[in-house]
């Protein structure tokens, strides 16, 4: 039998600790569960591992990993989505081993990227599968690294293997930052680290004391993705059903159909994931769904935008759809992933800020209404952790209202930057101004806190300034998208560039994939563009740039690198094909 509530477990520090447990005292219970689309209509089939399969799975991969590789040597994960790159993960840390999660090298637009990482984590080995083995292995080709496929491990490998004692404070994988702001990073995560992580989000989304299952389509190799399908299922026995990405943005309805067939779901989803939602699901599709049952949809890893909760809310309130299950929450690879969350069956908490105070630090109070306002969403409180508001200069705390950047502690902060001492030194351990102990890790993210939630304005270092005004690309980018319709929602970068008189500011839009250049009047777009941002933000646009869709660059985890697009163009790159 498959029941629905798991045993409680011991505390422990480690996944595989854990992962044994399940194995020793549910067996037969399911744990994890793949869905793949193999046709554009396919149903779906499933790919089921209990626990008592994926121990065994994991223990052989393990055994022939430690074959190639010595404790504390990294293995880099090379796996498509699927059930071998969860084995293979775990695999890791069972030798211990330090796993590092990535992709393969078809990935479009991030072969630069990839070879990039593997250069920084100088693995021993490489674990892929049969699928991509040839790819793989002519991708790793100059730097003779050993190239494993996961699927063609025998499980004899373990019969006379040994898994060495865990340690909780060792390195148990290299997160690398998706590099949306500088050139990608290795966060270093602890065993305790990530199982404190993964219990921190269970609590805050209420999935520590109920059943649920974990349902994801989100990428492995992203914090958030590894930490909601994998960490946190292991840490609490939980069922975790995940699908492929593309699978999603092929067809967005197939989420919601696994939401539809697991009541008491918990998963998460980037902000664009809902607003595509409720523009590509069709009344047909709506039909077989019933969203009753949903725990809790987390919404992080890019600005949180209310007007994106409502549309998805009113697009499938008739398929049940509880507006309180709409979670904004905030988090970053530095501390594993997850940091502050709203609580499930809580309203969303919106926020009215006027831009003239922002600008200057201040977040005062603003008619909603009001075409000068700025619309945020809260990202409610931290989950088993500390979170500061401070001067990024004094490094003095600042009061509630005050923006500054968001300074965090707990146990889910990573050691720090994989080979990389002094960034370690400058963002991890930090001290507060007249604070002796230090331990505080500088996000880098701008943000207040009122009313008791978390609210993120930015980043540190996509501050547009002009004239000493403080200006968020962010807000920028939502005027320019509401403005006219040809432009691709969220899909879009706003920058400065150097000027003769002081910094410029330029946007690279996509058009929408609905429409082509030659259909759109540039002029008009332009001009509305222009007048938009100039009335709402008292800025004038150096330039607008029009592009086709895809040309915008985006980082691993599908958020707009602005920092690409600002190189980019001033490199000349969108001087042909394009318009202004």
């Amino acid at each position: 039998m498959d029941s629905r509530r798991p045993p409680l477990a011991p505390a422990y520090r480690t996944l595989p600790e854990y992962m044994r447990h399940w194995a020793e005292t549910t067996p037969d219970r399911r744990a994890f569960t793949f869905v793949e689309h193999p046709a554009p209509g396919s149903r779906g089939v499933h790919r089921t591992l209990t626990w008592r399969r994926l121990e065994a799975r994991v223990r052989a991969l393990a055994a022939r990993l430690a074959q190639e590789a010595g404790p504390g040597e990294r293995v880099a994960l090379l796996c498509p989505q699927g059930t071998d790159y969860i084995t293979g993960f775990l695999a890791a840390l069972t030798a211990g081993l330090v796993a590092v999660p990535l992709y393969p090298p078809g990935l479009p637009g991030h072969g630069d990227r990839l070879a990039a990482v593997l250069a920084d984590a100088r693995p021993a080995a490489v674990l892929t599968t049969s699928r991509v083995l040839a790819e793989v292995t002519d991708f790793c080709e100059r730097a003779e690294m050993p190239v494993i496929a996961a699927d063609q491990v025998p499980e004899a490998t373990a019969q006379d293997w040994r898994a060495p004692e865990p340690d909780p404070e060792a390195t148990a994988y290299l997160q690398y930052t998706s590099g949306s702001t500088r050139t990608p990073a290795g966060v270093e995560i602890t065993h305790a680290n990530v199982v404190a992580n993964a219990h921190q989000a269970l609590s805050a989304y209420g999935a520590d004391t109920h059943p649920v299952t974990c349902v994801g389509w989100l990428p492995l190799y992203h914090d958030m993705g590894l930490v909601l399908s994998i960490a946190a299922p292991v840490a609490r026995g939980l069922l975790s059903v995940l699908m492929d990405p593309a699978a999603f943005l092929h067809e967005p309805a197939r989420w919601l159909g696994l939401l539809t067939a697991h009541p008491r779901a918990v998963s998460a989803a980037p902000n664009f994931a809902y607003d595509y939602c409720a523009s590509a699901v069709t009344d047909a599709q709506k039909a077989d769904l019933r969203l009753d049952g949903i725990t809790a949809l987390i919404n992080g890893s890019e600005p949180v935008r209310p007007g994106t909760a409502d549309r998805f809310h009113a697009a499938f309130a008739a398929q049940g759809l509880d507006a309180g299950v709409h979670c904004p929450s905030y988090g970053l690879a530095e501390a594993t992933v997850f940091v502050s969350a709203a609580r499930p069956g809580e309203p969303l908490a919106r926020f009215a800020l006027d831009r003239d105070a922002l600008a200057t630090g201040k977040a005062l109070p603003a008619r909603p209404d009001d075409p000068r306002a700025v619309l945020l969403a809260g990202c409610g409180t931290p989950a088993g952790q500390r979170v500061r508001i401070v001067d990024p200069l004094s490094r003095a705390a600042l009061s509630q209202g005050e923006v500054g950047e968001i300074w965090v502690r707990g146990p889910n902060v990573g050691r720090g930057y994989w080979n990389n001492e002094p960034q370690t030194r400058r963002v991890f351990g930090v001290a507060l101004a007249g604070d002796t102990p230090g331990g505080w890790l500088r996000t880098g993210d701008l943000g207040t806190v009122l009313d008791g939630q978390l609210i993120v304005t930015g980043r540190l270092k996509d501050l547009i300034v002009v004239d000493g005004r403080n200006h968020y690309p962010q807000d920028v980018e939502a005027t320019v998208q509401d403005t006219h319709p040809a432009v691709r929602r969220d899909r879009l970068a706003a920058f400065g560039v150097p000027g003769g008189a002081g910094e410029r500011v330029v946007v690279v839009a996509e058009h929408a994939r609905t429409t082509s250049l030659a259909d759109i009047d540039l002029p008009d777009l332009v001009r509305a563009v222009r007048s938009a941002v100039s009335s709402r933000h008292g800025l004038r646009l150096a330039d607008v740039v029009l592009v086709a869709p895809g040309t915008v660059p985006r980082t691993s985890s599908g958020k707009v690198s602005r920092a690409l697009t600002r190189t980019r163009y001033l490199e000349g790159a969108y001087a042909a094909g394009t318009a202004r």
